[in-house]
Parts: structure tokens; sequence; C-alpha cells
């Protein structure tokens, strides 16, 4: 499989706080990978450098065989790099589908060389909530939503932009296990679809079913890339983060 995305040597600090040390990821076209670590090991200010929202003092990311350094995130989205976020903020006012519309008409249709029409628009936020099971409610408002519906809707909202990539966060947070099992079962199908996913998770039951390879930080630095079984049984990971 060809690298997707390539992150060398990034690093970022806040002040005299050292943030990322020296990261170095690679992740493969159509590849599941969990990214895991405690509270403040830096898989937030990661992904927020990987996606623009924040910027790496040193270092670089490639995405698709393009630098991506210097690119706001806006830009980084209509290349490809998308994301969710652990909690979900659609606007209440409108419907499942109506939210869905949004960013299919800020990131697709601002695209060189695509546009779709309205009816067009309308079909892909049908598709789109079918994807994720919310095909009943596409005509409900956010407050109509359970708890996992409305991380589903999250998710679709990222799926909206036609990602490469897609980057999840703690998309299963406070969920019961049935529901965690319904969102690691969407991932993969998801993936199933052609869509490389990055999966940040605290649920290890979550990330051993979902994850082909498991990437650990610790203090801002990467201290572990394996497989899963492999990972999990490292002493250093252990110590710093499963033995906690």
């Amino acid at each position: 499989m060809s690298a997707l995305l390539q992150v060398q040597g990034l690093g970022k600090r806040f002040g005299g706080f050292v943030a990322l040390d020296g990261i170095d990821l690679t992740v493969a076209q159509g590849e599941r990978v969990g990214l895991i670590g405690p509270n403040g090991s830096g898989k937030s200010t990661l992904v927020n450098c990987m996606c623009g929202t924040l910027t790496n003092e040193v270092g670089t990311v490639q995405f698709d065989g393009h630098d991506m350094n210097g690119l706001l995130a806006h830009e980084r989205t209509h290349r490809g790099m998308a994301r969710s976020f652990q909690l979900p903020r659609p606007f209440g006012t409108l419907t499942v589908k109506q939210n869905l519309r949004i960013p299919l008409i800020y990131t697709v249709n601002a695209r060189p060389g695509r546009h779709l029409t309205s009816a067009e628009i309308d079909a892909r936020c049908t598709e789109l909530a079918g994807m994720v099971g919310l095909a009943a409610k596409a005509d409900k408002l956010p407050r109509d939503l359970t708890q996992v519906e409305m991380r589903k809707l999250e998710l679709a909202r990222a799926l909206a932009a036609d990602p490469k990539l897609l980057i999840a966060d703690e998309a299963m947070a406070g969920l019961s296990q049935s529901e965690v099992s319904e969102i690691v079962a969407l991932l993969i199908k998801l993936n199933e679809r052609g869509i490389t996913i990055i999966m940040i998770e605290h649920i290890m039951r979550a990330v051993m079913a979902f994850s082909q390879r498991l990437v650990v930080l610790v203090s801002g630095k990467k201290i572990a890339d394996g497989k899963p079984d492999d990972v999990v049984n490292n002493p250093e990971v252990i110590g710093a983060y499963l033995g906690q």
C-alpha cells in the first residue's frame, strides 16, 4: 500500500512546553490506525497540526503526495483530509439532512471543477444519512437524536467532505458497550468503502477491534508503532499508559 499521510520530525511548542517532539508517522492508503496515549500526551496537538488548526514549528506534513505545510485547515479539507470531533456541535435549528448540506456546499462544491446541483446535494445528504444509519432521522432536529446518533451525525458531517482520510476523535466517549460496537462497525464499514481512518480513542476494546496498527504517544513522543498485540504487550507502553 502506498503512503497517504507522511509526518516527519513534527515539533510543536507552547512557550517553553514541548507538546510534540520529533513525531514521525506514516499512514498507508486504506489503513486503519489507532492513536492512543494518556491525557496530555500530544494526540490532539498532533491531529491539529496535521489538519492545519495549529502550526508546527518544525517538521513536515505530506498528504496524498503534497506538502501541507502553510495550508489552512479548510484548504487541507479540500484536499481530502477530514476530522470529526469528540463533542458534536451540529446546528441545533437544522435537520440532520440540512446539517449535512453545509459541509457539502463548503467543501465539495469549493473544489476546482466540482459543482453539485441542489438536487445532487439533496441526494448526497440522503445517501450520507443512510450510510451512518440515520435515514429514518434525516428530517429530525439534533435534539431528537440519541447520544450514539449524535456521534453518527458528527461522522456523517465529516464524511460530507468526501475525505480520503478521516480522523475520528473519540467518537465513542460516553457510549454504552453496544453503542461502542455500533461505532466500531460503522468505522470499519467506512474503511471498507475506501476511506483511510485514524481513530483516537481511550476505550481499548474498541481500539483493538478496529486497528490494524497502533501508535502510542506519551509526553509528546511516539513510544510505539506496530501491530496492536505487539504494542499492548510492550513494557514501555504498559508502564506509561496501559498500566496507569
